[in-house]
């Protein structure tokens, strides 16, 4: 019975951290203010009595004691098992410490957000910074204190790597950069602030993500947050939220990045359920699928050319006087922004490197908190010629050091890169190449729940990508995409791209 014991055990687990998910959900689309302490404890709680469950010496004597039939239960105690070792660093009362703090930090966040203030959400962030350096220290590291933060989100990757990737791709791509700025408008731009009412943006953006991507009511649903994200608590019940913006791409782009995330969760094999392994492979493998479903499919030609004509129905207002085409180019405008999430494919991976780069001198004190508004603004201004006017749509901008998500930011473009390479991949099936053509994924959907999704954190990156793509990972296809794609957009000559 042993097996079945570490199965119940397990799924305990689960259950525990899906509630406080939903906690988690629910503040952030539809908690009353005043209940922030209250749920700040009640997740707390709930983190503690998961940890608790989880390290007990007798979950180790299960998994030692374990016999697995077959390589599903096998996968199942392997990652509980990595996952234990690495959760028996952290004593329940850090763990309880930190949820606690991540609660009153994010409630911080909201309110020095809404009124451009930094010097509010300043102290919460010194103390989320001196909690990352303990967790660091707890887990143990050899080069830099990173690198145990970033083995959660993107196991095996170290900062190193993250600073080798981040080179060669700001290499390869400022020089594209500066020749897309140099050639000037390629469209009329004005056409993404036409007006296009709320609920009207939330009902075209849904509409579309059902039938392009599969996200459908009866297992998913989606609401507004001051920062769009997904969440689920079992792959038959999936959130997503998203916001609204004067820009109204906002909406659409950011449903369909979610969107993303969500038909992965969906995807995970029902045989994971209520185990460790009923996730994503990593965040960073998470985000290439996001980014794909936002970026190479959402902002392609062939996707407009589909559902031009349902924009037209749900905003008359935004098509008038344009085609398919014209609006291809114009929601692919490259132009240095402020607001990473607003920001083209182009320059999108500068605001993360930015991100990156403070994190790193934030761990390691060689940055202190009181100065990253002057940090971050000094940056800005060097990669992307902007200096943000308030700290609202500077500093303030991101909701994941609030919640404690240090060493997050890098699996962005680290999805980036991978995107483009299993897109490839998978158009090397002819029926996924047509269909993607013809703005028709049902195909391509198939082949991601094949060699993606189906499998869920039971192989790990490196052994997903390669299995899937048959190389590891690399910027070469992504720079190649940005190439292509924008200097055809643009009239430029075409370069190597490499």
């Amino acid at each position: 019975m042993t097996m079945n014991d570490l199965m119940r055990r397990l799924g305990q687990v689960s259950d525990l951290e899906a509630a406080a998910r939903l906690l988690s959900w629910e503040q952030e689309v539809s908690m009353p203010p005043e209940a922030a302490p209250g749920r700040g404890q009640q997740l707390a709680t709930l983190a503690a009595l998961g940890h608790d469950l989880f390290t007990a010496p007798a979950t180790g004597e299960l998994l030692q004691a374990a016999q697995p039939e077959g390589e599903t239960q096998a996968a199942v105690v392997r990652v509980a098992q990595r996952d234990y070792d690495k959760a028996t660093k952290l004593p329940t009362a850090f763990v309880e410490e930190q949820t606690r703090a991540q609660n009153e930090a994010h409630h911080a966040w909201l309110d020095a957000r809404a009124k451009s203030d930094f010097a509010l959400f300043a102290p919460h962030l010194e103390r989320m910074i001196e909690l990352a350096r303990r967790q660091a220290d707890l887990m143990g590291f050899e080069d830099h204190p990173y690198d145990a933060l970033l083995d959660d989100y993107e196991p095996g990757m170290r900062a190193a790597q993250v600073r080798t990737i981040f080179a060669d791709l700001r290499a390869r791509t400022l020089p594209l950069l500066t020749r897309l700025r140099q050639a000037g408008d390629a469209a009329d731009y004005s056409v993404l602030t036409r007006s296009f009412p709320a609920e009207a943006q939330k009902a075209f953006a849904w509409q579309v993500a059902g039938e392009a991507f599969g996200l459908r009511s009866d297992f998913a649903r989606q609401d507004e947050s001051a920062h769009p994200f997904q969440s689920n608590f079992s792959r038959s019940d999936i959130r997503i939220t998203t916001r609204i913006e004067p820009y109204w791409p906002a909406c659409c782009f950011g449903t369909w990045h979610e969107a993303g995330h969500a038909m992965y969760e969906r995807g995970v094999s029902a045989r994971w359920a209520r185990t460790p392994v009923s996730s994503g492979a990593s965040l960073g493998v998470h985000e290439s699928q996001s980014r794909m479903f936002e970026n190479l499919l959402g902002r392609s030609l062939p996707f407009w050319q589909r559902y031009f004509p349902a924009l037209q129905t749900a905003a008359p207002e935004v098509t008038a006087g344009l085609d398919p085409e014209a609006l291809y180019r114009a929601v692919n405008r490259v132009q240095p922004s402020l607001i990473r999430v607003e920001a083209d494919e182009v320059t999108y991976n500068f605001h993360i490197m930015l991100r990156f780069e403070l994190e790193l001198a934030l761990l390691d004190g060689t940055l202190a908190v009181r100065d990253l508004p002057e940090a971050w603004n000094a940056r800005m201004q060097a990669d992307l010629g902007l200096t943000p006017p308030d700290d609202a749509r500077g500093v303030l901008q991101d909701i994941h050091w609030s919640a404690g998500l240090i060493g997050y930011f890098p699996t962005y473009t680290l999805g980036n890169l991978l995107s483009v390479q299993l897109l490839d991949a998978a158009r090397r099936t002819p029926e996924v190449a047509a269909g993607v053509d013809r703005a028709e994924y049902g195909p391509l959907l198939a082949w991601l729940v094949e060699h993606v999704h189906q499998h869920g954190r039971s192989l790990t990156p490196n052994e997903l990508i390669l299995q899937a793509t048959g190389q590891p990972l690399s910027a070469d296809a992504y720079v190649a995409y940005l190439h292509r794609k924008y200097e055809a957009i643009y009239g430029l000559k075409e370069t190597a791209g490499a």
